[in-house]
């Protein structure tokens, strides 16, 4: 049975993000948030239960429980359950199994498999709308967190000149290769590789749709690579997450370009200033 660790942490929501980012330093990859705590996950190879101890037992206040939980296969829940998206009219998202439609501008072949990224939550499918309406012709674009790819296929689509494409799950390479493969998208780069461990640079474009916490903590590392003047595509995170992430750009010569939100999910792009 393929399984990850699951930790369930109950505690108050100020020390939420502290606790997030501890857990993220000792290999928890995956955060989901609550009212009264949060979820993380990991991969039992990266799991230390003396590690987490050390993060959690100092906070008397804090209540938490581990367990092994099978990991979901997205590609069987997708069939059971998946309809094609449309995305502003414009981009129909589908799997191999449904019909193609040549009517829309833009069709994207993607099977998920164990990835996130399918275009039907708000995070995905802002990014695929702002992308729609930025150039990429000859550009060259970073994709943090891949995932399916589906955010590096579009920009193919758009035609950008390279793509880099990065995911610390190399079930997502996996999965990126072969929708890549069904996307007909050519010039990439795939790395199974933490962010920091990129040492390109002068990137016209970089994307990372991960979480607020991760996002929060590597914006040093995209600022780093992109080139001055070019865009950064943040989503993955609430609405009410934007203006800590704004000041924390800003902090990096990133500045606010434009923003937006659905169901109350949110997307940041920011420009990259001259020093």
């Amino acid at each position: 049975m393929d399984y990850c660790i699951v930790i369930k942490v109950q505690c108050q929501q100020n020390l939420t993000n502290f606790l997030i980012l501890k857990l993220f330093e000792i290999g928890f990859d995956s955060f989901q948030e609550f009212e009264d705590g949060f979820e993380g996950s990991c991969e039992p190879q990266t799991y230390s239960e003396r590690c987490v101890r050390e993060v959690l037992s100092p906070y008397r206040e804090v209540t938490f429980f581990i367990k092994k939980q099978e990991k979901v296969n997205w590609n069987e829940e997708w069939e059971k359950n998946y309809d094609p998206i449309i995305v502003e009219n414009r981009c129909l998202v589908r799997a191999s199994f449904h019909k193609s439609q040549s009517e829309f501008l833009y069709e994207i072949i993607v099977t998920p498999k164990m990835s996130f990224g399918t275009g039907h939550h708000a995070t995905t499918y802002q990014i695929l709308a702002y992308q729609m309406e930025l150039d990429h012709q000859n550009k060259k674009v970073l994709d943090v967190g891949t995932g399916t790819g589906i955010l590096s296929i579009m920009a193919h689509k758009r035609g950008a000149a390279k793509i880099v494409a990065t995911d610390i799950d190399k079930w997502c390479i996996e999965n990126s290769v072969e929708n890549f493969e069904i996307n007909d998208v050519e010039n990439f780069e795939l790395y199974c590789l933490e962010i920091n461990q990129i040492h390109e640079t002068d990137f016209d474009i970089i994307i990372a749709n991960i979480n607020k916490n991760i996002l929060h903590l590597q914006m040093k590392d995209y600022a780093k690579r992109l080139k001055e003047g070019g865009e950064l595509i943040l989503s993955g995170f609430y609405s009410n997450d934007l203006p800590n992430l704004t000041a924390e750009a800003s902090n990096h010569f990133l500045q606010k370009k434009t923003e937006s939100t659905k169901d109350n999910w949110a997307m940041l792009v920011l420009l990259k200033q001259s020093f």
